[in-house]
């Protein structure tokens, strides 16, 4: 095979995969973001360490089963339980914010 066809034929794949990528992390997202909305309805605290731990613990089963670096794996979704505390507490702030304005 040509080597240039050959790397077009991988990059096609990495430009498709990273499409999914981006795709899953937006549908994750919206149920983060639900979950978020849910925890601000009822006054929960908008980080959870147990689970946080939990999900980091079973990731890094999962990255080591696919053959993925764990640390990686660990790297990624800590940033993105960042990201989504980052987006509880501002739900958690623009609820307050309801609640003080109708009362």
């Amino acid at each position: 095979m040509n080597p240039g066809a050959e790397l077009a034929g991988l990059r096609q794949s990495i430009d498709n995969i990273d499409m999914a990528l981006v795709a899953m992390l937006a549908e994750r997202f919206r149920c983060t973001q639900a979950v978020g909305k849910l925890k601000a309805r009822y006054c929960m605290p908008p980080a959870d360490p147990a689970r946080e731990k939990q999900q980091i613990a079973r990731l890094r089963q999962l990255a080591s089963d696919a053959k993925l670096d764990p640390d990686f794996a660990e790297k990624f979704l800590n940033f993105i339980i960042r990201e989504v505390i980052r987006h509880h507490e501002a739900i958690a702030r623009q609820q307050d914010g309801v609640t003080e304005t109708s009362s």
